[in-house]
């Protein structure tokens, strides 16, 4: 069950307080959306909104390994760096938008079916350009954030 406006946040930082407007924002800006969850490249969630924290801890760990078989794919093309930039999975009742996001995060969406797919990729795309800087991780040492 979706819980309307629910904003969450981990990490000791502080830089994903900085984002809940633009998590709402991106939510109401695009009809049919029902989760976003921005990450760290290691599945951990960073912030979101909309669901609840456990489907969106749940997701965030599933986009890890989401990710490292997206970059294993784009590694086979001749010409690419193994690099995601965007991930999309339609299934039963929706679609699943994964996108890098700064260094080491990614954000991800989960939306009902008939979601306008181009609007969601640009509102994506601006709002990783908005905030870029506050959605990178930085890397982890024996478990905890390094400073």
């Amino acid at each position: 069950m979706q819980q309307q406006g629910h904003l969450s946040y981990t990490g000791s930082t502080g830089r994903a307080g900085n984002m809940d407007w633009m998590l709402k924002d991106l939510a109401e800006s695009v009809p049919q959306t029902r989760q976003v969850v921005v990450l760290s490249a290691d599945g951990l969630r960073m912030a979101q909104h909309g669901g609840d924290t456990d489907t969106a801890d749940r997701l965030a760990a599933a986009c890890a390994g989401l990710q490292s078989l997206a970059s294993a794919v784009a590694s086979e093309l001749p010409h690419s760096e193994g690099q995601i930039r965007l991930v999309v999975i339609e299934m039963d009742g929706g679609f699943f938008y994964l996108m890098a996001a700064g260094a080491g995060a990614f954000l991800a969406v989960l939306a009902d079916d008939g979601v306008d797919a181009g609007l969601m990729g640009q509102r994506m795309r601006d709002l990783v350009l908005r905030i870029g800087e506050h959605l990178s991780s930085p890397p982890r040492q024996d478990g905890q954030a390094a400073r």
